[in-house]
């Protein structure tokens, strides 16, 4: 591109720049381009694309003046939301135009993020303290009539389980947004997470007569965070007892697909209706609130086991019939570790024989 009238050290020292940097003159062609610009698809056959930047470095050349803007853009083809840009444009004499753009796409989907998550925990967090203020109230009215006392003070007891859930809920997504498990890994074996995931909701599923099979023979391993993908097994599966109804079966099944190992949680509950399907991970989301209240659950457990799966590079899916039941495929990519027989222990991966677990049913 031609450079004008600028020196060589004006051109080095933009070139030299990190991130997107465009010049343009008067004219508003672009005389030197970033990579980044080029790969973002702002520069095009020595024009910017975007109408709102290439506006900033006109009024930049007519005024004589540096500004700064914030702009929204759609991204290129293939990548889904959009790409929001702060545009800072320093005049240059000659009648040229620097222009700096910093990515907040990020900046401003955490700060979103977390402006909802306060939202939407405040308002969560009324709902029990509310409650448990006007059992108190009650309480206190049925002093005399020690068959209301005891009512009450059951209710207190449960509303304030609810909000113990709740903390500790909020408490695991924040540190799960905040912690890199990648970082820092250790290799897991993940049989052994599982079977003390199914240690942990034993109890409540022998209160409800449930059977939890498993299918998971063979050596599993994963890279991460143990607590992490403990805390999403625990979730998956709190659900899949909580909306089962008595006297069926959870079942579990560990199965390997190419770079990857799927856990998939299958219950014989109530099913998710299909228009919901697309919004059950969202925070505090709730299919049925009436459920919610009597299971306990705070709509954070499925936001909770998203979060860790994205976190260790893999995804969640779901599959759901009203009526029949529902099945949740947590994939997370796998490491095959070392042993004396290679080919029987991909054998081994592969083969997964069925087996009942009994948990006091």
């Amino acid at each position: 591109m031609e450079s004008g009238g600028l020196d060589k050290r004006t051109l080095t020292l933009l070139g030299a720049l990190p991130g997107v940097v465009i010049l343009v003159n008067a004219k508003g062609v672009v005389l030197q381009a970033s990579d980044e610009a080029t790969t973002l698809r702002l520069v095009r056959r020595g024009i910017i694309t975007s109408v709102e930047v290439a506006d900033t470095a006109a009024k930049c050349v007519a005024s004589k003046r540096t500004s700064a803007t914030e702009v929204s853009l759609v991204r290129p083809s293939k990548r889904r939301g959009n790409l929001d840009l702060r545009v800072r444009a320093i005049y240059l004499p000659g009648g040229y135009a620097a222009l700096l753009l910093d990515d907040l796409t990020e900046e401003n989907r955490l700060t979103a993020i977390r402006r909802d998550f306060v939202a939407n925990v405040g308002h969560e967090l009324k709902t029990p303290v509310g409650a448990i203020s006007l059992l108190a109230e009650a309480l206190e009215a049925a002093s005399d009539d020690p068959e209301s006392v005891q009512h009450f003070a059951n209710r207190m007891k449960l509303e304030a389980e609810r909000l113990a859930s709740l903390i500790n809920d909020v408490i695991d997504l924040s540190r799960l947004q905040g912690e890199d498990p990648l970082s820092d890994p250790e290799t897991i074996d993940l049989n052994v997470v599982l079977e003390s995931a199914i240690d942990t909701i034993s109890s409540a599923a022998h209160a409800k007569r449930i059977t939890i099979v498993t299918s998971c023979e063979g050596d599993h391993f994963i890279e991460g965070d143990a607590d992490q993908v403990s805390t999403a097994l625990i979730n998956l599966l709190n659900n899949a007892v909580a909306y089962s109804e008595p006297n069926t079966r959870v079942a579990v099944a560990v199965r390997v697909s190419d770079e990857m190992i799927n856990v998939d949680v299958k219950d014989q509950g109530i099913g998710i209706p299909e228009a919901e399907l697309s919004r059950i991970f969202e925070r505090f989301y709730r299919v049925d609130s009436a459920r919610s209240r009597v299971t306990g659950g705070t709509g954070l457990g499925l936001a909770i086991v998203r979060n860790v799966c994205s976190n260790h590079g893999g995804d969640i899916f779901v599959w759901s019939v009203e009526g029949e039941g529902s099945t949740f495929t947590m994939s997370l990519p796998r490491i095959v570790a070392a042993r004396p027989d290679a080919d029987s222990a991909e054998a081994g991966l592969v083969d997964a024989t069925p087996r009942e677990v009994d948990r006091g049913t």
